[in-house]
């Protein structure tokens, strides 16, 4: 009769012992291995962090000043006459330096509307879906209206009154932007609301509002994450069509939206000056869009 050798009989003990149980990862590492997988997201995120340095440190590193003019150069074509690579406009001023300084006001007013508009966002939407009631169908019905209201015709309007310096540009695009988050926020916080964690803080008395910053706003960090990926290039457009319609950032400052209302008016005769910053804009667009997609997935793949 023929019976196992020693090795195979070891080797038969090891297949049935139970496997170790790898080592867990967090749901945040899980959400960031996923993002690296996702090869238009990594590339987005890299070419954002491109644009945004040269934007931030272009400008210092150039020979031309971003308002200085060069009455030998003007409506010059794109060479290295004068350092001015990417041409002048009609005054003679370089329009990389005034490509890569209008990318920076953008980027700023994109950026902090958006800030501001998160934080609004999540206090109102999340204080309306956890305490309910009421409350919450007042809170709601407010948001309600603000959508009713003509968005750019407000704009517009309040721009024209209060001014047109940057941090009332910031201004008037927060207090239409907040809305979207608010509403997601709170659908999110409807469905924590039940949730064992949430009863346990109720009972031992924690105060209402401890509960919504310290338990209900941290586990909508996902959500929001995407959401803000979402706001800021919608933000950078408003700020863009505000500027296109002269209504936004003023002379001697520029922006993105500004050199393209001055590019369009001369696209025939000099194509360049709408060709820079409407290409900047655009990738700057599309890369923030491509991370929003990239962390939905990530942090969502059911909804992939």
């Amino acid at each position: 009769m023929l019976t196992k050798s020693t090795p195979d009989r070891l080797t038969d003990a090891l297949a049935r012992m139970p496997a170790v149980p790898e080592r867990g990862r967090s749901p945040w590492a899980d959400a960031r291995r996923r993002f690296l997988r996702n090869r238009a997201a990594v590339i987005s995120l890299l070419l954002l962090t491109l644009i945004t340095l040269v934007c931030v440190i272009g400008p210092w590193l150039l020979p031309n000043a971003f308002d200085s003019t060069d009455w030998d150069a003007m409506s010059q074509a794109p060479g290295w006459k004068g350092w001015h690579l990417f041409g002048t406009d009609e005054s003679g001023r370089d329009l990389l330096v005034r490509s890569l300084v209008g990318g920076r006001v953008s980027l700023m007013v994109g950026l902090l509307a958006t800030l501001a508009s998160v934080l609004v966002g999540i206090a109102w939407g999340a204080t309306a879906g956890f305490i309910g009631g009421r409350v919450d169908a007042l809170m709601m019905r407010t948001v309600d209206m603000m959508y009713a209201i003509p968005y750019l015709l407000i704009a517009i309007l309040l721009v024209t009154i209060l001014g047109r310096e940057f941090y009332l540009v910031v201004l008037v695009i927060t207090v239409f932007s907040w809305m979207d988050m608010a509403r997601v926020v709170r659908g999110q916080t409807l469905s924590l609301r039940g949730m064992e964690f949430i009863e346990a803080a109720r009972a031992i008395g924690v105060p209402t509002w401890r509960i919504i910053f310290g338990h209900v706003v941290p586990n909508l960090l996902g959500i929001v994450a995407i959401y803000t990926t979402i706001t800021v290039p919608s933000v950078i457009l408003v700020e863009s069509v505000l500027s296109f319609l002269g209504l936004g950032i003023q002379e001697p400052m520029t922006s993105w939206g500004v050199l393209i209302h001055d590019g369009a008016g001369v696209m025939e005769a000099s194509p360049w000056m709408l060709l820079c910053p409407g290409a900047l804009l655009s990738v700057t667009l599309y890369c923030f869009n491509f991370v929003g997609d990239g962390l939905r997935d990530a942090l969502d793949p059911k909804d992939r």
